[in-house]
């Protein structure tokens, strides 16, 4: 199984940003997901996951109200939609797949990380 991070960037506080991951060699719909990140010097920390089936998201409460996780089955594709982005939000930021649906927030419980993609957010 490999997943696949875009969508980071360098952006102004404020502002929003999507980040993407694709998955391929498994099968994607049958996979709970989930979005982490992690700044320099500090532990991986969970953001948000989403079950299978899309019907059920979780959030972190550093980020419910500003991010939104989504997926979309036919493209094996799961979205982090982050809002009003601020200095703190920079880190490099990884999907994650939870292949039996029980990891939680627990970084070590995932089974397959993506490649991280960078968000650096200037005030």
């Amino acid at each position: 199984v490999q997943l696949q991070a875009s969508g980071g960037g360098l952006v102004q506080a404020g502002a929003a940003l999507r980040l993407s991951c694709t998955v391929s060699g498994g099968t994607f719909s049958t996979y709970d997901m989930a979005w982490f990140r992690q700044a320099p010097g500090k532990d991986r920390e969970f953001l948000a996951r989403i079950t299978r089936s899309g019907a059920t998201t979780f959030y972190a409460k550093s980020v419910k109200g500003r991010f939104a996780i989504s997926r979309d089955n036919s493209k094996n594709t799961v979205y982090l939609q982050m809002n009003s982005l601020e200095a703190e939000d920079t880190a490099v930021y990884y999907c994650a797949v939870d292949r039996w649906g029980t990891a939680g927030p627990q970084a070590s419980k995932y089974a397959y990380w993506g490649q991280g993609t960078q968000v650096t957010v200037s005030s």
